[in-house]
């Protein structure tokens, strides 16, 4: 290498795409804070120290101002991407005509809390074939890329200083400051690695070189962490590959301080290209949390169900019901319960689909169905995991009494809409789950409850349902009463056991949302256009309803159209197994990435699938 060469920057082909599709993207993380590696080997997203926190890489939202970490064979090579198995270690392999190589990228998951603080990012470079060159760049742009930093070495180390976060760059090999940046030229012939490691550092962390011994030590100990961690899960059916996937990947969504389930680690994917949809989902949300607690309950993880029991008996207190009701839909991961929605005008977002949001000013919305999301995951906890305390008995049933009086209220429903309150169906249908379950609770485990007040409002529901939420004109049940929209949200209609899935009322509305909300197994949630969401703009197919639509016809008892729908979802996944919250009309990945509700969604439907086949 020598002192006059350019800090390389950029792709090396000038006509290469500035922003990756959002499938071609693996995550990596330490159950604090996650980071998407792209097929062409550059960190385009990560958030320092935890899930919320401003980005120091995210040139994934603007290529020009977020902010990387590139890391590739320095010629024309061709690109695969794997998980070492069973695990979330991350291989990204280049093949040229001269050498193969490979980045081996992890995040080691750290007992000591003092080492876990220092968040360690490992990025290990081997040549397995041949000899390559490779170039290395290190970019960081901190908070967002509004904050100035600084860089200096300080024994051999790289180290980047802003206000609020240092971050200590060490390499097996050397390394140049140019600018604000750091960048490497090296080359390595077959079985030469060379290990480059950014730490969080200040305070109790102290700066520590990470030579390739420790590399070593640490790759080992984050695969045997990994391995340990799967081999608890029950499932063994057709499906286990796609299935153990989805759950690595939930338990890399959680939060272990407090035992917080994030919806994705992701702010501002676009739902539609050069579109507004664009949403942070850094948070917890009660439903999608409580759903993934299902999912996970089911292949025997009880471990994170108790976590996020904890989670919400520490951090989420029965509020003075207010507008928004007893709880909030979603909160921070430490627990908060403010989150002010933001724009960040300077970033450019990702193709250029304006705003970028942090934040989310949904947290204050009414929606009724996050009480029965929530029951139904502590009545399974319940059954599956341990019995609930006494204490918790006395929250759900304080919950219960509240949905009681008043479930009739109009409500933003579980698609958060901005277009104003309605009666939706769904929460109506998620209260009477709320109480249903609830008395199953109560009747099982002799436990305290009115039962007469909650079986009448549990019947309330039900008549109302039945009466207003059906339309004869369409000859199925409908998104909201007395409308004519269908929704895919109906599909849990059968799965929440309210109605048998071979009834008649129900088949028909399964045949209604078939026609018009189905494009090749893929759904729609609703038709924006019709439904006055209050927001502008198209969407794409959600494919936590395409795993819906695969669960209610194998429940209908059409199995193979069922299971043709889920092979064909399948299809859909990026290469390593991975989907963000919708598929474009192309097939491409849309929304933020990947995305908890997705993956859960596709556990349910393998396992439903697996018990029908037999």
């Amino acid at each position: 290498m020598t002192r006059e060469a350019e800090a390389p920057g950029g792709h090396s082909d000038a006509h290469a795409p500035r922003y990756l599709p959002v499938a071609e993207h693996g995550l990596i993380g330490d159950l604090r804070s996650a980071a998407l590696v792209g097929t062409n080997g550059t960190i385009d997203w990560y958030c320092c120290p935890r899930f919320d926190a401003p980005s120091v890489f995210a040139s994934l939202l603007d290529a020009e101002r977020g902010g990387s970490f590139e890391l590739a064979a320095d010629v024309p090579t061709r690109t695969k991407q794997f998980y070492f198995p069973d695990t979330n270690v991350l291989i990204t392999r280049f093949s040229a005509d001269d050498g193969v190589g490979e980045i081996q990228d992890f995040m080691p998951i750290m007992d000591d809390s003092r080492e876990a603080d220092r968040h360690r990012l490992i990025r290990r470079v081997v040549c397995v074939r041949g000899s390559l060159p490779f170039r290395a760049r290190v970019a960081p742009r901190f908070a967002y890329g509004t904050e100035p930093h600084t860089v200096h070495v300080q024994d051999r180390q790289v180290v980047f200083a802003s206000p609020s976060l240092t971050l200590a760059l060490t390499s097996s090999v050397p390394v140049e400051v140019a600018g604000q940046d750091a960048w490497s030229l090296f080359k390595l012939r077959e079985g030469q690695s060379a290990v480059f490691a950014l730490d969080r550092v200040g305070g109790d962390v102290l700066p520590r070189h990470c030579p390739e011994a420790e590399a070593e030590k640490q790759f080992n100990a984050t695969v045997g962490y990994w391995r340990r961690w799967l081999s608890q899960s029950r499932y063994r059916g057709r499906w286990r590959e796609v299935v153990h996937r989805s759950a690595l990947t939930l338990k890399l969504l959680t939060y272990a301080p407090t035992g917080a389930i994030i919806a994705a680690p992701t702010t501002s994917l676009p739902e539609h290209i050069g579109g507004q949809r664009n949403w942070d989902y850094r948070y917890v949300w009660i439903r999608d949390a409580a759903f993934c607690v299902y999912a996970l309950l089911r292949l025997g993880f009880t471990d994170e169900a108790r976590a996020f029991m904890g989670f919400l008996s520490e951090h989420v207190r029965l509020e003075a019901a207010g507008a928004a009701g007893p709880l909030q839909i979603m909160y921070g991961i430490d627990g908060r319960h403010d989150l002010p929605e933001r724009e960040l005008p300077h970033l450019e977002g990702y193709r250029g689909s304006a705003p970028v949001r942090v934040g989310n000013g949904a947290v204050g919305q009414l929606q009724l169905d996050i009480y029965g999301a929530l029951v139904d995951s502590l009545y399974l906890y319940d059954k599956w995991g341990q019995p609930v305390s006494s204490a918790y008995w006395d929250g759900i049933s304080a919950l219960v009494d509240w949905v009681c009086a008043h479930w009739d209220q109009p409500d933003r429903g579980i698609w958060e809409t901005r277009g104003g309150s309605r009666n939706f169906l769904y929460s109506r249908l998620m209260c009477w789950v709320a109480i249903e379950r609830a008395m199953r609770m109560a009747q099982h485990r002799g436990l305290p409850a009115d039962l007469v007040r909650w079986g009448r409002s549990r019947d309330d529901i039900y008549r109302r349902i039945m009466r207003h939420g059906w339309s004869t004109e369409r000859n199925a049940f409908v998104q909201s009463e007395d409308s004519h929209l269908l929704d895919a949200s109906l599909l849990m209609m059968p799965l929440a056991k309210f109605v048998s899935p071979t009834d008649p009322k129900w088949l028909a509305t399964l045949d209604a949302l078939g026609e018009d909300l189905v494009s090749d197994s893929l759904v729609y949630r609703y038709d924006p256009q019709s439904s006055g969401d209050g927001l502008p703009g198209e969407e794409g197919t959600f494919s936590i309803c395409s795993f819906w639509y695969v669960e209610a016809l194998t429940r209908a008892g059409r199995v193979d159209e069922g299971r043709l729908a889920f092979e064909k979802m399948l299809t859909y996944a990026n290469h390593l197994g991975l989907y963000a919250e919708e598929i474009g009309h192309t097939g491409e990945q849309l929304g933020n990435f990947p995305q908890a509700f997705t993956h859960l969604a596709l556990i349910s439907a393998a396992f439903n699938l697996d018990r029908t086949l037999g």
